[in-house]
Order: structure tokens, then C-alpha cells, then sequence
């Protein structure tokens, strides 16, 4: 009877331990608001290595000026015309002028995250793609990014000559016979969408890290969030 009594006794504490087991998974998985903030602590993070990535351009190819198109055809061509001293320089004026344009619109990018509404932030949380939340961000905020920050592109342009020194070089390639496709004689649009999609790739890169080295989050919440996902995702593929 006491052993009867012993067994059952040991179920219901297994059945406690199991119960109190759930309500401790069920404490410690994130809400969907944590989620939400955890994802945008990340983006943050990696448009503040974006915004230091174009402060050094020198440092990033992700982030110096390179010719529409057929950059290296159209750059080889331009520079055989004896036109490397123009080249350079056209180069180095858009790079400074896309620096000044990104460090002006800082607000711009962090108020977009700011105010962007992620929904369904589990499945974009607990996914085995590393660029989930960039690739939220970019498809949902692209459009307004570059509604806000082609002026500011175009005033840094304009500031730095560089409209200028392009025209002189537009002038001379598309007089050049059999030229398939001739140079835009303006860059604003083509700057404004090279910034984003670099500061993009850099914030994907980053999110990257942040998703697979615990180093790199640096935050509670990034902590919390992507330390459940890492189990959720174990847990998921051991069910498998």
C-alpha cells in the first residue's frame, strides 16, 4: 500500500514539475511586443553600423560611388579619353556628397523605424532566414525612404559640385560613337537607391550576427528575443 502510495505520489510531483515546466516556457517566451521591440533594437543597431560604414566610405566598397551600369566599362572608357583626373574627382564629390546626404538623414531612417508596425513579428523572429527583419524593413519603408532622402541627395550634390563635374563627363561619353547606353545626365535617383540598398545590406549583415553570436546583441531585449528564437528553432528541428 505505502509503495502504491509512494508511486502516485512521485506522478503527481512529475505532473506538478511538468505543469510548473510549462508555466516557466510560458514566462519566459517573449510577447509579441518583445518581439517587435527585440527586432527593432537589432535594425537600429545596424543602421548605426550603416551610418559609421558611410562616415569612413574609404573603408566600405559597399558605400564609395561606382558609374550606373557597366560601371567598369563605362569608368575604363572615360579614363582612355584621358579624363582620370575628372573621373576621380566626380567620384570622390558623390561620395562625400552621399555621406553628408546619409548623416543628414539619420532622423529620417531612425524615425521610420520607429514608427514601422511589424506584425506577425514571431515569424519573423523564429525563421532560418538571417535578413528576416531587413527585408521587412526595406520592402515596407523603401518607398517613403526615398521620397524623404532624394532632396537631401540632391542638395549634397549640388553643394559639393559634384552636378557639375557629371555634366562635363555626360557631355563627352554620350557624344562617343556606338555607345549602347548613353549616361544619365542626372544621378540623384541612382545615388538615393545605391545609399539605401548599401545601408541595408550593412543592417542585414548585421542582423546576421546578431542571430547567430550572442556577442553582438546588445541588448537585454535582443538578448531575450533571439536567445528564444535560437531554442524555438532547435526545438523545432529536433520535432522534425
Amino acid at each position: 500500500m505505502n509503495r502504491i502510495l509512494v508511486v502516485a505520489f512521485s506522478f503527481l510531483i512529475v505532473l506538478a514539475s511538468c505543469d510548473t515546466l510549462k508555466k516557466m516556457a510560458s514566462v519566459l517566451a517573449p510577447s509579441e511586443y518583445e518581439m517587435a521591440m527585440g527586432l527593432k533594437d537589432a535594425l537600429s543597431q545596424g543602421l548605426f553600423r550603416s551610418f559609421a560604414a558611410f562616415e569612413d566610405p574609404e573603408g566600405n566598397p559597399l558605400v564609395r560611388f561606382v558609374f550606373p551600369g557597366e560601371a567598369e566599362k563605362i569608368e575604363k572608357t572615360l579614363r582612355d579619353l584621358g579624363l582620370s583626373s575628372t573621373v576621380d574627382r566626380v567620384t570622390g564629390k558623390f561620395t562625400r556628397a552621399t555621406t553628408s546626404a546619409v548623416s543628414a538623414a539619420k532622423p529620417i531612417f531612425l524615425q521610420s523605424l520607429k514608427e514601422m508596425s511589424i506584425r506577425d513579428a514571431a515569424q519573423i523572429l523564429i525563421t532560418d532566414n538571417t535578413h528576416a527583419a531587413t527585408e521587412y524593413f526595406k520592402t515596407t519603408m523603401s518607398p517613403e525612404l526615398m521620397v524623404a532622402f532624394r532632396p537631401i541627395v540632391d542638395s549634397t550634390i549640388k553643394i559639393e559640385g559634384a552636378n557639375r563635374d557629371w555634366k562635363q563627363i555626360t557631355d563627352i561619353y554620350n557624344k562617343i560613337p556606338f555607345i549602347n547606353k548613353p549616361l544619365e545626365t542626372s544621378l540623384t535617383d541612382f545615388i538615393a537607391a545605391r545609399a539605401i540598398d548599401g545601408m541595408f545590406s550593412i543592417v542585414a549583415n548585421e542582423e546576421e550576427q546578431i542571430r547567430t553570436k550572442y556577442e553582438f546583441r546588445k541588448t537585454d531585449m535582443m538578448k531575450k528575443v533571439f536567445g528564444y528564437a535560437e531554442e524555438e528553432l532547435k526545438r523545432r528541428a529536433q520535432a522534425k
